[in-house]
């Protein structure tokens, strides 16, 4: 696949860098023909991509590497996020709505991102990290149900 733009972020697993990563990916995306509705929808997937890393990955550690990458075809928007932490044991089960590791949350991330980008893929190994892809053409419905995994 030939792409007309790509970038690259790494930054410290703060949540900080949450609002960060969702800014910045959603003004990449820009370039393209997204509608607000759907620059609303890639924050969100972003955000909730990074704050898994930062939240369950990596346990909250500040001082663990996030990274961010993203490519631009003519109406494709790509977005892989990866990190080295603890890796999830059952990515099926991890993509259940409201599974989570963490009582004191909703278990809503993976559900968000299969909701509004257009495919979702999860490739994680515990002990060595998780890398989350997603993509969102221009002008695509987003699959609300059934989204790839």
């Amino acid at each position: 696949m030939r792409y007309i733009n790509q970038m690259k972020l790494e930054f410290l697993s703060i949540p900080a860098n949450v609002a960060f990563a969702r800014v910045t990916v959603a003004a990449f995306a820009s370039q393209l023909d997204f509608t607000l509705s759907d620059l609303e929808e890639i924050k969100v997937a972003v955000s909730e991509a990074v704050g898994n890393s930062i939240i369950h990955g990596y346990e909250n550690a500040p001082d663990k590497i996030v990274k961010v990458y993203a490519a631009l075809t003519g109406d494709t928007l790509e977005v892989k996020v990866e990190d080295s932490g603890k890796g999830i044991e059952d990515v099926n089960l991890a993509l259940q709505p409201a599974y989570s590791t963490d009582p004191e949350r909703l278990g809503l991330g993976f559900v968000f991102m299969q909701s509004f980008m257009d495919s979702l893929q999860v490739e994680s190994t515990p002990g060595r990290g998780t890398l989350i892809k997603m993509s969102k053409r221009v002008g695509a419905r987003p699959a609300r149900a059934g989204a790839e995994c």
